[in-house]
């Protein structure tokens, strides 16, 4: 297998009431305690971890994961040689990870995390 998903993320209007939702849905332990009330999802080692949040821009929202890379840069280059295009180029989060989106060439929005980064 190529690059792994490690990560997968529900942003919407009210993050509160969707971490409320998948939270009861499917008893996921979701902790946004921190300054940006981002809904971390605990997967224990049973799974894949995410997040659960409002959006930053108060719009529709979306669901996407996010893949492994060594070189976000890299990954973004090719990702537009194949036909994607970059939606957030390379940035690193407070206290996290180093990541990068782009969208495929059907639109859907696809994240990237770099390699040991967080």
């Amino acid at each position: 297998m190529g690059n792994k998903v490690v990560h997968f993320e529900v942003i919407g209007k009210d993050g509160k009431k969707l971490q409320d939702f998948y939270a009861g849905l499917f008893g996921w332990k979701i902790d946004a305690s921190n300054p940006m009330g981002y809904g971390i999802v605990d997967a224990g080692d049973a799974g894949i971890g995410g997040g659960v949040a409002s959006g930053m821009d108060g719009g529709a929202g979306h669901l996407t994961f996010y893949v492994e890379v060594e070189d976000l840069a890299a990954a973004l280059k090719k990702a537009e040689g194949l036909g994607g295009k970059t939606t957030m180029p390379p940035m690193a989060v407070p206290d996290g990870p180093e990541i990068a989106m782009f969208s495929d060439p059907e639109g859907h929005l696809v994240g990237l995390v770099k390699a040991g980064s967080g």
